[in-house]
């Protein structure tokens, strides 16, 4: 069983509850799947504001073909689209958040593989290095990526960390080093809370994901996420110590380390903009800006700074860890083929990006387009990585990636248990098959 779109819902709040309808008409005839058939249904759960800019730009490149494309926002679409795969109400193209979903669905048979209907050589000179890695499926291209987000990231208290002059780090040694300055000062160094409802844990094992692809590179993260390398394995281990070393010694967080469990992951950083902070660095994703205080977010770029979580050495693996929605083809006729097409073409985001809540996987996109600072550094981030790896926990079985994994780290984080006891129970945990 693969993980579903648990944490999707932990961010976000509670979708809508039933199909919602973006765009009612259709021009054309037939069946899905007709080759005379001049509408495409598209299935998503992506952010409102993200499927109107994506809507926009892609009605108007339809349009000129003749094509209607219909969008539906649906609730949990990684569930929904396995209960519709056979069925006669299934869209032409689903947006599935998580590559796990996208393999079962090549599984069951029910995907249509795009090497023969995108231009694949400009699909991989354009996009994001490891982005059509993750959309691969037993060596063909079955999820084309059309949004991303970065998780890779640090905020900061612009005006007071301007103010105290200090640098932002460049290696992992030296985000020690300005943790303890920060500390030397007299101030709180880290905002921490993982506290998320029945999905409390998973900011834990962001960081995880961040300082094991550093540690490891990129194949090593990849052994990992599908388990030929084992939790308790040296890199894994390695990762905990740093974790350890950042959030449990004290004096490092606000609240201290009992303090972590129960502070939602949501409020833990709105402290950094007290007018004094309590703390001054919050590691999260793009995504984290919208549960900031309304007087913040009315003033991002004056209020907010943010820089890429650091490689662990100069010159070393520089990975950016993030997620993503890929569009996955279920039906073979030509205009659902021409539409995936325009979805795969690098301006496809120009206007979903003034939403301030996407960020294109294409590196040839044009930076000017994002509305804030944060966006522009979280999308130079991704397009200076040496790669892109989604979120390893999404990618794991359910039981582990979002059950075990989130349980035993809390576990760990709270004292329940040592570190070597939480892996190794993750690592029983992994189903067999």
């Amino acid at each position: 069983m693969l993980k579903l779109s648990t944490r999707r819902k932990a961010l976000v709040g509670a979708a809508a509850t039933a199909l919602m309808s973006l765009s009612l008409a259709a021009c054309g005839g037939g069946d899905s799947g007709s080759s005379n058939d001049k509408s495409v249904t598209i299935w998503t759960s992506m952010d409102q504001p993200v499927v109107d800019g994506l809507e926009k730009t892609l009605a108007e490149k339809a349009k000129a073909e003749g094509i209607t494309v219909k969008w539906q926002r649906v609730t949990d679409i990684n569930t929904l689209i396995m209960t519709k795969l056979n069925s006669s109400d299934k869209p032409d193209i689903a947006v599935i958040p998580q590559p796990g979903v996208v393999a079962n669905i090549v599984k069951r048979g029910a995907a249509i593989p795009l090497d023969d209907v995108l231009d694949m050589n400009t699909v991989n000179s354009s996009m994001l290095p490891g982005v059509v890695d993750a959309g691969t499926v037993d060596g063909k291209y079955y999820g084309l990526q059309i949004n991303a987000s970065v998780k890779s990231l640090v905020f900061y208290p612009k005006k007071a960390w301007e103010q105290a002059g200090y640098p932002i780090p460049k290696t992992i040694d030296e985000l020690n080093s300005l943790t303890d300055k920060i500390k030397a000062d007299g101030n709180t160094p880290w905002c921490m809370g993982i506290e998320s409802d029945t999905a409390t844990g998973w900011p834990a094992t962001d960081w995880f994901e961040d300082l094991i692809a550093r540690y490891g590179g990129p194949d090593v993260y990849n052994q990992w996420v599908t388990h030929e390398i084992p939790f308790t394995s040296d890199v894994v281990k390695q990762a905990g110590a740093e974790f350890d070393k950042l959030m449990f010694t004290d004096g490092n967080v606000l609240g201290g380390r009992e303090a972590i469990a129960s502070t939602n992951f949501g409020t833990a950083g709105n402290p950094m903009f007290d007018s004094k902070p309590g703390c001054w660095m919050y590691k999260q994703g793009t995504f984290i800006t919208g549960f900031f205080p309304k007087s913040v977010q009315s003033d991002l770029d004056n209020q907010v700074g943010v820089f890429p979580f650091p490689p662990a050495q100069t010159g070393g693996e520089n990975p950016v860890v993030g997620g993503g929605d890929l569009a996955t083809m279920l039906s073979d006729d030509d205009a659902t083929k021409s539409v995936m097409k325009m979805l795969s073409e690098s301006d496809i985001g120009t206007e979903a990006a003034k939403s301030g809540a996407y960020i294109s996987p294409h590196k040839d996109f044009d930076p000017s387009g994002y509305p804030n600072e944060i966006m522009k550094t979280a999308a130079k981030a991704a397009t200076g990585a040496t790669t892109f790896l989604f979120d390893g926990s999404d990618q794991m079985p359910g039981e582990v990636g979002a059950g075990t994994f989130w349980k035993e780290i809390t576990a760990w984080i709270t004292g329940q248990e040592d570190l070597d006891t939480a892996l190794q129970n993750i690592d029983d945990s992994w189903p067999s098959s």
